[in-house]
């Protein structure tokens, strides 16, 4: 059996559990649902049923999130395999190209589709058909070969865990910000939000917003003020008050990279000295919806910052899905985070079986 026939095997028991899912499609301004809580007192089987509902929960907005990369590349695939009665060479064009234009990458898809050629050759496969379960697990392979990376934030034993964001402008990181704020409140976490992009105007402001709408900590200063000392001031309150997480928010001028540099360089020093600790993450936000030019907005980051993860917001929003891998082969970053809606719980730890089954559920 096949990695995607695991994972829909896997998936197919989930199904059949009696938890009762009710979607509800609510904009992050809106504090009114909430995903109910564990009781303090529960029976293990309250327990159990409470993850059951979390995790079928977490399933639907996967499907739900992925369906316009479902219903493009993947209904691409489904017809590319019925409309040929015998694998040839026509087949591997047709398919590389379904492949670069789902933005998996060109060096990416070209040693895939070397790698099939041969597996292909190896196992005497002239069926199209038979080859739809091979193209999934060939094509997830990328990700979890030599290394699964791991999703999990690093949380500090001692002291505020410490985020740093970084993107460029648009890419919806203000936003992205507020939700993962909202997230981690809701798991019990006292959190801060520092608003250290003081180049952008209004970054301050909007940023400030969002701490009041979803009711989390503040501290920042208006444009033209020093980022590092933006920082500097945000740890102090941290420590002072006690907080778990402090989200930073910082400039995203990617059209100058040494300033840039200098600045960020400046912000972990702040950290390093003051926690006796670089930052816990540095987490790039980046745009599905940009396709390659976000993979080269990830290289250029990484060239200038240290940088342990990636968010990938509006993965909702278009129909190539495919991003996830060619991050993974050209860039080498786990997604930590992914966004797949507008709605406060979009915003979900990515989780690589469930990404699977959510892009390729039709498939078989």
């Amino acid at each position: 059996m096949g990695l995607f026939s695991k994972i829909k095997e896997m998936f197919k028991q989930e199904e059949k559990t009696k938890v009762e899912i009710v979607e509800k499609d609510t904009d992050i301004e809106s504090p009114k649902e909430k995903t109910p809580p564990l009781e303090k007192k529960s029976s293990p089987d309250k327990a159990i049923k409470q993850e059951e509902f979390l995790n079928k929960k977490e399933i639907k907005r996967y499907e739900k999130g992925l369906t316009k990369s479902r219903e493009g590349f993947v209904s691409k695939l489904v017809n590319l395999t019925n409309r040929y009665s015998k694998v040839n060479e026509e087949f591997f064009d047709e398919l590389e190209e379904i492949l670069i234009m789902a933005d998996i990458g060109v060096n990416t898809v070209m040693n895939f589709i070397d790698r099939l050629k041969s597996r292909v050759k190896k196992e005497d496969i002239t069926d199209p058909n038979l080859l739809r379960e091979i193209i999934v697990d060939e094509l997830f392979i990328i990700y979890v070969n030599d290394e699964i990376l791991s999703s999990k934030i690093n949380y500090s034993e001692t002291g505020p865990t410490v985020i740093l964001f970084v993107g460029v402008n648009g890419v919806g990181k203000t936003t992205t910000i507020a939700k993962l704020a909202y997230k981690l409140k809701n798991e019990g976490k006292k959190v801060l939000l520092v608003g250290a992009d003081t180049f952008r105007a209004g970054a301050y402001q909007q940023l400030k917003e969002w701490s009041e709408k979803i009711d989390v900590g503040f501290y920042g200063k208006e444009e033209g003020a020093d980022p590092a000392s933006v920082v500097y001031d945000g740890l102090t309150k941290a420590t002072k008050e006690n907080f778990d997480i402090v989200l930073i928010d910082t400039a995203g001028r990617l059209q100058n990279k040494v300033n840039l540099m200098k600045e960020l360089e400046k912000i972990n020093k702040v950290i390093e000295n003051f926690l006796q600790k670089g930052p816990n993450e540095t987490l790039l936000v980046l745009d599905a919806t940009t396709g390659q030019n976000g993979i080269s907005q990830a290289k250029a980051f990484k060239d200038i910052a240290t940088i342990t993860g990636i968010v990938l917001t509006k993965l909702d929003g278009t129909a190539k899905g495919g991003i996830v891998l060619a991050i993974k082969e050209e860039v080498g970053l786990p997604v930590k985070y992914i966004g797949l809606g507008e709605a406060k719980e979009d915003l979900t730890v990515f989780d690589i079986e469930k990404y699977i089954y959510g892009l390729f559920k039709d498939m078989m």
